[in-house]
């Protein structure tokens, strides 16, 4: 069994900052890409970030050179600093974990997510 623990969210001024944290346990294999996605009340889920085991990462035009994706691999951690918060940045907060094993069967997995809210 995959769980995916989030935290770090709340309520913040706009120009805040707040840092989410995303904790993988579990029967891991090698988590190949690890992300940040969210949802808005009445909008689609979107993506926030992803970043590779590598270190490459992918930020959606909306957040880039605000937000801050990391992650520690021998933690399974990963986490998303984000910046110079807006109103528009409120949404609640999912990370999502994904991998294919060495049989090739893939696996995708989500947090139950965490409210970040911006309004002053």
């Amino acid at each position: 069994q995959v769980q995916l623990v989030e935290s770090g969210g709340g309520l913040v001024q706009p120009g805040g900052s707040l840092r989410l944290s995303c904790v993988v346990s579990g029967s891991i294999f090698s988590i190949a890409v690890m992300g940040w996605y969210r949802q808005a009340p009445g909008k689609q889920r979107e993506l926030v970030a992803t970043i590779t085991s590598g270190g490459s990462t992918n930020y959606a035009d909306s957040v880039k050179g605000r937000f801050t994706i990391s992650r520690d691999n021998p933690k399974n951690t990963e986490y998303l600093q984000m910046n110079s918060l807006i109103p528009e940045d409120t949404a609640v907060y999912y990370c999502n974990a994904r991998w294919t094993d060495s049989f090739f069967k893939n696996y995708n997995y989500w947090g139950q997510g965490t409210q970040v809210t911006v309004s002053s």
